[in-house]
């Protein structure tokens, strides 16, 4: 994954359909967003999933939709997860959704009605049955599978949209405009000293009124935003490399040890070492 913090999916289908069956090590995965419409469907396995600020849990079996260009982070609890996860692209939507502006999707499992019940029931089951054919692993697997990705699309389009709320103003749009022109810059220069400087100037701000903006929009400061991204970069490489944790954790931007052990600890649970002899 070359930038995952704004995503892009080189792996999409001419259809304009992405599937991924992923076992990945439990752990935090920042705040992020991609133009892709996104669809997870844990197999084993219970996570958090933040979407705009609203923490959401999301049980194994149970089907979450996130909207393009939605910011969101995920935080599962299993030390390996297994999770079907779909994309599918802004242009696919926009073939079956030439009005997509006025709508949005709104599949979330704490908030099915009774009405949408049996059709969500239905949109799982079809889930479950991707992984069927990925373990039968026929020739057709990725016809089949995409003909039954586009089934759950049209019964998402059909049971699961809501209008937008009211014309969004236009210092709403320029406001999610600049939080993720700052996601963007954090995830190409988390290896680098940044400041909240820096992160004032690339938006225009004062320094005091960044840090008001990006608090208020993102629930935490900027530093620590920034010191979660360097953070989940070292943990995926203490878990793929035999680089010394020292090496990487001034590689990814950390020059304080003891700021460094403290912010890995609460987010993972975790020393570092631990992480490294695959503790958890």
């Amino acid at each position: 994954m070359a930038d995952p913090f704004y995503e892009i999916f080189h792996e999409i289908s001419e259809l304009g359909i992405q599937i991924a069956y992923h076992t990945i090590p439990g752990g935090y995965h920042p705040l992020h967003w991609h133009e892709e419409m996104e669809i997870l469907f844990p197999l084993n396995g219970d996570a958090c999933i933040t979407i705009e600020g609203t923490v959401y849990h999301l049980r194994h079996r149970q089907l979450l939709v996130i909207n393009s260009g939605q910011v969101h982070s995920t935080d599962t609890y299993s030390s390996q997860l297994m999770l079907v996860c779909i994309h599918i692209s802004r242009r696919l939507l926009l073939h079956y959704m030439p009005d997509i502006e006025s709508y949005r999707f709104c599949c979330i499992p704490d908030e099915i009605t009774d009405q949408q019940f049996r059709e969500y029931l239905s949109i799982c089951q079809m889930a479950e049955q991707l992984t069927r054919l990925y373990i039968e692993d026929s020739s057709a697997v990725l016809l089949e599978s995409e003909g039954i990705i586009l089934q759950i699309l049209a019964r998402l389009i059909r049971y699961f949209t809501v209008s937008s709320a009211p014309a969004v103003s236009s210092s709403d749009i320029m406001s999610r405009q600049r939080l993720r022109d700052i996601i963007s810059f954090v995830n190409e220069r988390f290896h680098e000293p940044i400041s909240l400087h820096d992160g004032a100037e690339l938006l225009g701000f004062s320094k005091e009124y960044f840090c008001r903006f990006f608090k208020k929009h993102m629930g935490l400061s900027f530093l620590q935003y920034l010191n979660e991204v360097r953070i989940s970069h070292i943990y995926q490489a203490l878990r793929d490399t035999d680089t010394p944790i020292t090496e990487i954790m001034e590689a990814n931007g950390f020059t304080n040890q003891k700021l460094f052990n403290k912010t890995f600890k609460k987010i993972y649970g975790h020393t570092p070492s631990e992480i490294r002899r695959g503790l958890p």
